[in-house]
């Protein structure tokens, strides 16, 4: 199943995939309290999954900015639960 749903995210749009992740980031950041914080950690977490079955074929170089775009998206995340 994952294969397949890797497959299927080669396909789409990249343009369209980086405007729908900005509105989801938006979404959370202006949500109140837990609901927004809710929303930056499903997003944290897809992206964790994608990020943990793209990591081999990533070049090094981009790894660590990757790496901590999401560690941000978890310290806001956690920042506004608190």
């Amino acid at each position: 199943m994952t294969e397949h749903v890797l497959r299927r995210l080669a396909r789409v749009n990249r343009t369209l995939v980086f405007l729908v992740a900005a509105a989801v980031v938006f979404l959370g950041l202006f949500l109140p309290g837990i609901v927004g914080s809710a929303v930056l950690l499903v997003l944290a977490a897809g992206l964790l999954w994608l990020l943990t079955k793209t990591w081999p074929v990533t070049p090094p170089a981009a790894r660590l900015p990757r790496v901590l775009i999401l560690t941000l998206l978890i310290a806001v995340a956690a920042f506004k639960a608190s």
